[in-house]
């Protein structure tokens, strides 16, 4: 489906700009983000550690699980970052974030330059990296292009949505990968040892501290849990959401109309790191996580005076509606072989 024609009145941004300003919304929080990135990476070290004493052991499969989560909590920090959240210039951002990433395996620089892409076409049918993906189809148009064992997925994508989200932490891993050798980061020499020395250091712990079975079994743990939560975390913000062509609204109608919140308290904003606040966070990517929440009900209530729609829904509603869209998208690619 394709968003409807808004009038592009660019004022109203910018009268929303001043009241979000005039609250002290963007302001940064230091203090916040020295706690967060301590306690992230002090439980980031304890896993570890726990995973050495813990030794050949079938409850290595917890830690397993737990360094998902704290890799997907690393993730959301260098996700931060690279919005200028933490500090006020691009340097000491793209540091921190450069180092998150490389402690997760993954390229924060050629990650930050697609989701750049992203916030600045969400849900772009031409010019959002995040709808194309060559195993879905996210409207009408991609399904009715797939063809062999790609449009066999797309038939059945809603199905395997989930399942494929196991693949996303490899995907991340390979992205990365791919990015140090074609050159496509910014930082090339440094992700690239960064890349080598998590590789090395992680293969290397693993498979000298467990058995050879259980480690391959650590890992592949590890790692599907780690894609499905990211992708759990990123999915409810866009999909099943209005598309765009062309340039069909200004920047606050495009950014509200295609994102949607996830409502819910203080371990919501935990799980999936303030991406919650999709619309807060696409008006204003540089405000602080900790002040999307406060941000919300100011958002909410402009939009409601000037008539624009404005999605929010609870967390399993959120998927129930991804997977609904996905399944209509199929559909016509399964009418055609029924």
């Amino acid at each position: 489906m394709t968003a409807a024609t808004a009038p592009t009145t660019g004022s109203d941004y910018a009268a929303l700009s001043r009241e979000i300003r005039a609250a002290g919304l963007l302001r940064r929080r230091y203090a916040y983000y020295a706690r967060r990135i301590t306690a992230t990476l002090v439980v980031f070290a304890g896993a570890w550690t726990a995973f050495a004493f813990l030794g050949d052991s079938w409850w290595q499969l917890l830690i397993a699980a737990l360094l998902a989560v704290v890799s997907a909590q690393l993730a959301f920090l260098g996700h931060d970052a690279g919005h200028k959240q933490i500090f006020r210039t691009r340097r000491p951002n793209d540091t921190l974030g450069t180092l998150h990433g490389g402690l997760i395996g993954m390229s924060y620089q050629s990650w930050i330059s697609g989701h750049n892409r992203h916030h600045a076409n969400p849900n772009h049918e031409d010019h959002d990296p995040d709808l194309d993906i060559p195993a879905l189809a996210f409207t009408r148009g991609q399904a009715s292009l797939k063809t062999g064992f790609l449009r066999w997925m797309a038939k059945h994508q809603a199905v395997l949505f989930f399942p494929l989200l196991m693949l996303e932490g490899l995907n991340l891993h390979a992205s990365g990968i791919r990015a140090v050798w074609r050159g496509e980061t910014k930082a090339r020499r440094l992700e690239g040892a960064l890349l080598v020395a998590h590789t090395v250091g992680y293969l290397a712990a693993v498979f000298l501290v467990l058995s050879p079975g259980l480690a391959v079994l650590f890992v592949v743990v590890h790692q599907a849990l780690w894609g499905v939560y990211m992708g759990c975390s990123f999915a409810p913000n866009h999909k099943g959401m209005p598309t765009m062509t062309g340039e069909s609204a200004d920047f606050l109608r495009k950014q509200v109309l295609t994102s949607r919140n996830v409502r819910g308290g203080w371990f919501t904003d935990f799980l999936l790191g303030g991406l919650n606040y999709q619309i807060e966070h696409h008006l204003f990517p540089s405000m602080p996580r900790p002040h999307l929440r406060h941000a919300q009900p100011i958002v909410q209530r402009f939009c409601a005076a000037h008539g624009i729609s404005y999605s929010q829904t609870g967390l399993v509603q959120s998927y129930r509606e991804v997977l609904r869209h996905l399944h209509e998208m199929g559909a016509p690619l399964r009418a055609r072989t029924a």
